[in-house]
Formats: structure tokens, C-alpha cells, sequence
């Protein structure tokens, strides 16, 4: 007999049996989601403060940067567009501002890198006392910016400065370094210089640990001396850790802002009497709160947001360029 000849009961005995589909018990499943919620729970706190203290913030710049707004009436804004944007390219403060910052920038990062890396490699070494040393690298970091650049501003000052008491001792004129573009910048990057070192020496230092000593011992049998192991082994090693400091370093160039305030000694946000080292961050207090345009400060801000985001992007690129060279 036949499956076709037979009845719709003996059709369905014979038909194969399909497996059910497999799927998790609802007890495991349950636990899952209570798994989950509990991680959810946990980090649910830092998500909501970053919501309310920079999600929010952020988004509210770019609404009140579309916005002709004061200080005092900021809801209360007419719409302009992209008219503050336009307003802040075509001013001749902007590109000023832009300069010195691009300026103070490059006369900070590239000394300040350098130095720190050269005094990791150094305080790699089994020195003794290396401890100390280490907690001395970072009382520049610990310092505040208020004490640190008034301190420099006396170093620096034209009447009474010691690098002027010591130029004229050798012979030389002295400097009046906050009245020079060039040397006002010198001396603002000086501070930032002397801040930071020590903290990136110390993050080198602890790359620096972590390359496997295998590689130093296979490159001395190879003869290579210990300038040369540095250069082939420990910056190759290096090259992320660089990479990033690179960055967070030139993020926090675009925001330079307390050392410029402080060191004319007054407080003003003109950066001088001609602007000579006016940055970003020092002409979006100005426009915001010097002169109450809160929508061209808003508009400043999102400048120096993008600004750091083409930079960042294109040392990502760079990193990702350099890294598929290496394979």
C-alpha cells in the first residue's frame, strides 16, 4: 500500500517527522535578560550624565551657533542660518586666531614629544632613585595653569624677567617677549611645554615596558648599539602609543586657552595689544562673553570642533596608511 492510496491518517504516519526548531528555554532566556538589565543598569549612569553634560550641551551650541542671540536672552534668539558661520570666515579675527593657534601648536606638540620620549627612554633604564624621578616628571602636570603661567610670566617679563637679566648679563638686549608675536608664542608654548612632558614621558614609559625584551637582546646580537635599538625597535614599538599623543596633544592645542588668558597678567581675552597670541579658545570667550554674541561664540566652537575632527581624521588616516605599509 501506497502513501497516495492510503487514507489522510495513514498519509500523516508515514509523512517524515520535521524537528521542531530549537530555541532557548525560557529559563536560560530568562536569565539572559535579567543578565542584561543588570548591565544595563551598570552603565546607564555614565550614559545619562554624558546626555545632560555633553550630548545636550553639544547639540543646544549648534542650534544657538543657527541663532542671532546675547548672552542674556538666549532662547530667545532670531534664526539666522548659517549667517554666523559666514560672518566668522570672513573676519579677519578668526584667521588671526587661527594662525596662533596653528603656531603655538606646532611650538609646543613637536619639542614637547620629543623631550618626552628622550626622558622615557631615559627613565627605562634601571637607574637609581627611578621612583622619584618618575613622581618628579609629574609635578608639572599637577600644577595648576594659574600658577604655572604667572610664574613664567615673571620669568618672561620685559623690566624684571630672568631670561632678560641673564641676556644682558652675556651681552644681548633684552626681550620684550610678551609685545613680539613670535616671542609672546615662544613663551606661551614654553608653558605648555613644561606642563606636559612629563605626563606624556610617563605614558611612553609605560609602552616602553610593555615591549618584550626579547627584541632588544636578539637586536644587540645582531650588534646594533643602543641608539640604534631605539630607533628600529623601541619607536617602531612606539608608533600607536605616538600616535596617540600626537592627537590628544593637538586636541588640546585647538583649545589652548588658560595660558594665553594669564599671561599678560590682566585678564583680558585680546591675546595683546595686537593680538599677537589670541587663540581660538581666547576668541569664543570674547565673542560670547566679552561681547555677549553668544551665537558667533557657538559658531567659533563648532570651528574648533571641526577643525580637531579634519585633524583626527587625518591622523587616522595616516596611522591606517602606515600600518598596511608595515604588512
Amino acid at each position: 500500500m501506497t502513501i497516495a492510496s492510503s487514507g489522510p491518517r495513514e498519509a500523516l504516519i508515514a509523512a517524515p517527522v520535521v524537528a521542531p526548531p530549537t530555541t532557548t528555554p525560557p529559563a536560560r532566556r530568562r536569565t539572559r535578560l535579567t543578565r542584561n538589565r543588570w548591565g544595563y543598569a551598570y552603565v546607564a549612569p555614565f550614559f545619562l550624565v554624558f546626555g545632560c553634560f555633553s550630548l545636550f550641551p553639544f547639540l543646544y551650541t549648534a542650534w544657538v551657533s543657527l541663532h542671532e542671540t546675547s548672552l542674556s536672552n538666549i532662547d530667545g534668539g532670531t534664526w539666522v542660518g548659517l549667517e554666523n558661520y559666514r560672518n566668522l570666515l570672513q573676519s579677519e579675527f578668526f584667521w588671526n586666531a587661527a594662525r596662533n593657534t596653528l603656531t603655538i601648536g606646532i611650538l609646543a606638540t613637536v619639542p614637547q614629544l620629543c623631550m618626552a620620549l628622550g626622558l622615557a627612554h631615559l627613565l627605562n633604564y634601571k637607574l637609581r632613585h627611578r621612583t622619584f624621578f618618575r613622581t618628579v616628571m609629574l609635578m608639572p602636570y599637577a600644577t595648576s595653569i594659574a600658577a604655572a603661567t604667572l610664574v613664567f610670566a615673571q620669568i618672561f617679563g620685559r623690566d624684571y624677567g630672568l631670561i632678560n637679566a641673564v641676556l644682558e648679563g652675556v651681552g644681548l638686549e633684552r626681550i620684550d617677549w610678551e609685545g613680539g608675536t613670535w616671542t609672546s608664542q615662544l613663551a606661551i608654548a614654553t608653558i605648555v611645554t613644561w606642563r606636559w612632558t612629563g605626563y606624556n614621558a610617563l605614558i611612553y614609559l609605560a609602552a616602553m615596558q610593555s615591549i618584550p625584551g626579547e627584541l632588544y637582546e636578539a637586536a644587540e646580537m645582531d650588534g646594533a648599539s643602543r641608539w640604534r635599538q631605539f630607533l628600529h625597535v623601541t619607536i617602531p614599538a612606539l608608533r600607536p602609543t605616538i600616535l596617540f599623543t600626537v592627537i590628544v596633544s593637538t586636541i588640546g592645542a585647538v583649545q589652548l586657552f588658560g595660558e594665553p588668558l594669564l599671561f599678560s597678567g590682566n585678564g583680558t581675552t585680546n591675546g595683546g595689544t595686537s593680538n599677537q597670541y589670541q587663540t581660538l579658545g581666547l576668541l569664543m570667550y570674547q565673542q560670547g562673553w566679552s561681547n555677549f554674541h553668544i551665537g558667533q561664540a557657538a559658531a567659533t566652537a563648532w570651528a574648533m570642533f571641526l577643525i580637531i575632527l579634519v585633524i583626527v581624521g587625518a591622523a587616522a588616516v595616516v596611522g591606517r596608511l602606515r600600518a598596511r605599509a608595515d604588512r
